[in-house]
């Protein structure tokens, strides 16, 4: 069991710690909710999960097919609504994959993700 302590500090900042190794992460609220957007936001930490996660799983799949991901990246746009409530409406992904990765294997990585990650149905790598 992995423990996290998260803690209200002041002016709309919240630190939370990963009890077993001390590492911390702060929040704010961004500007257009009242914050002052000095670091990650609740929505940008949601975000930045996905795109590690994500990784994370294409690398496994990688490395189980002797290929190695190192140097991929995902670029991320997150779509908010105009109007509340306030929440992340979409992800817009720009995935980059390392040199001499070749398109099949790209496609190949994509699909097996999309398997085991659950995609809703429908969604095409």
């Amino acid at each position: 069991m992995t423990k996290i302590i998260t803690q209200y500090i002041e002016d709309s900042q919240v630190k939370s710690t990963h009890e077993p190794t001390s590492h911390t992460i702060l929040t704010d609220l961004p500007p257009d909710n009242g914050g002052k957007g000095r670091t990650f936001s609740l929505t940008d930490i949601f975000t930045a999960s996905f795109g590690a996660c994500a990784l994370t799983i294409m690398a496994r799949l990688a490395e189980r097919k002797g290929d190695d991901l190192s140097g991929a990246k995902i670029i991320i746009d997150k779509i908010m609504p105009a109007v509340p409530p306030r929440k992340v409406a979409k992800f817009i992904l720009e995935i980059t994959f390392p040199d001499g990765f070749t398109r099949e294997k790209r496609i190949c990585t994509l699909r097996l993700y999309t398997a085991v990650s659950r995609a809703p149905a429908g969604r095409k790598p």
